[in-house]
């Protein structure tokens, strides 16, 4: 238990890293999560299941508009499945990694969980998934008509243990009011130059600030090291990069910004709960100090920022800005789901994934919220169903970012998270004054390769 813990914690140190994406745990032992996982214990399991008497618990974290439309999803599966009945437990991204963590410890995780791409491999590792092959070679969970690809992207030595709920990709959302009254066209695949140049002009012009990476700076800085020589943040045991010279760029952009006005003060967000998209600066920021006239973020959260922005602000979206927006560019499975070795009804959560997956009820009450859906089909039928935000996304998703884009990096190794709480550290002390670009970026490349290698161990 105290390694699977170890992993845990771990992931809650980098609640602030990932503020749209995340990670999830779970706890078990590989004897208890082989027994629960083979084809014979799905069909053990299944006779229990029938008697449709299930409570099961759901955990996911998020906006308020995701909340609602999860929990009427549920009330729907419980509508049309009698005496299947559940706990949902929403969080804040902050909150969600150390709730996890508490039941963890005490062998007491959800039934199903969501969690992310970038620490699938760290939880199967530790055998903290339930592999739901079984349950798709049985029929329980469909995936007929998903792409083997975003399969493939939950799945770890042949083993599927995650089914992504959608597909999203990074996305720029900015106050196209804003840049409108500036005089200032937002293009898409800006290189971080223009960007740079963007976030001076409209400084200039109307006094709005820049908010880059406060939330998701481990994604962002590994985005701009792929835009380089298609390189990665984390390898092996080491940093995917050949020197800290790669780090600097993106350390440059807090430093020049707060000596030059452009870029938001740190102190803004000390009262704020990171992640929350109601508290970001585009849409919280009362005056043009306090004010961002963009965020980093997700596709899949664009209809929450224009849910939460006021009336008087248009929004739009577009890509991060990189060297090479191409080997930048990727397309990512959205909030994967799991269950919990912990589950006592693992037939049920697969049936809850499969639910999730294929159904039409259930995907018009979520609407796409948390990615374009992986079934063609359910995406074809939902289509005219979907807001103006969500057809903005979809076209986003298929017309620029799918035709400029590269293959999505392997989920990270262990040692990921104690470096993406140190790049936020030395971004913190950037923008503060206490380091330059250089010096964090040095520090970032040497203390952030001790820790690979020492996770490695």
């Amino acid at each position: 238990m105290k390694k699977k813990l170890a992993v845990v914690l771990a992931a809650s140190m980098a609640a602030v890293s990932l503020a749209a994406c995340g990670g999830t745990a779970e706890s078990g032992s590989t004897t208890g999560a082989d027994s629960q996982t083979t084809a014979g214990a799905a069909a053990e399991n299944t006779t229990a299941a029938a008697s449709g008497d299930a409570s099961l618990t759901v955990a996911w974290w998020g906006n308020q508009t995701r909340n609602e439309r999860t929990q009427a999803a549920l009330d729907k599966y419980s509508e049309l499945n009698p005496g299947v009945t559940f706990d949902g437990q929403f969080s804040e991204w902050s909150d969600y990694w150390n709730k996890l963590a508490t039941a963890a410890a005490g062998h007491s995780l959800p039934d199903v969980i969501q969690m992310d791409y970038a620490y699938l491999d760290q939880y199967v590792s530790n055998n903290l998934l339930v592999d739901l092959t079984p349950y798709i070679e049985d029929g329980t969970l469909n995936v007929d008509n998903c792409s083997q690809d975003i399969i493939n992207s939950g799945s770890v030595d042949g083993k599927v243990y995650s089914i992504a709920i959608g597909i999203n990709a990074p996305a720029m959302v900015y106050n196209k009011t804003i840049t409108d009254q500036a005089g200032v066209e937002i293009k898409d695949n800006m290189t971080l130059d223009e960007f740079v140049a963007v976030s001076k002009e409209i400084y200039a012009k109307t006094g709005c600030k820049t908010n880059m990476a406060y939330g998701v700076s481990q994604e962002i800085l590994q985005a701009m090291i792929r835009g380089y020589d298609g390189h990665v943040l984390f390898d092996e045991g080491k940093l995917g990069v050949d020197s800290a010279d790669e780090f600097v760029p993106f350390y440059k952009v807090y430093e020049d910004g707060v000596k030059e006005g452009w870029y938001i003060e740190p102190s803004v967000f000390a009262e704020l709960t990171p992640g929350s998209i109601e508290q970001d600066p585009l849409i919280y920021g009362s005056s043009p100090e306090t004010m961002s006239w963009v965020a980093f973020c997700w596709s899949n959260q664009y209809a929450a920022f224009t849910n939460a922005a006021p009336e008087d602000i248009n929004l739009d979206l577009t890509t991060w800005p990189s060297k090479d927006p191409k080997k930048s560019n990727f397309l990512k499975p959205s909030q994967l789901f799991s269950v919990s070795v912990d589950s006592k009804d693992p037939v049920t959560g697969a049936k809850i994934i499969d639910y999730w997956t294929n159904s039409m009820d259930c995907n018009e009450i979520l609407l796409a919220e948390r990615g374009v859906p992986i079934s063609s089909k359910v995406a074809e039928e939902l289509a005219p169903s979907l807001t103006e935000s969500d057809q903005k996304v979809i076209s986003f998703i298929n017309d620029v970012v799918t035709p400029n884009s590269s293959q999505i990096n392997p989920p990270y190794p262990n040692g990921s998270a104690e470096v993406s709480d140190l790049i936020n550290k030395l971004g913190e002390k950037v923008c503060y004054g206490e380091l330059t670009a250089e010096e964090a970026a040095e520090q970032l490349y040497t203390e952030g390769n001790k820790i690979m290698a020492e996770k490695a161990k």
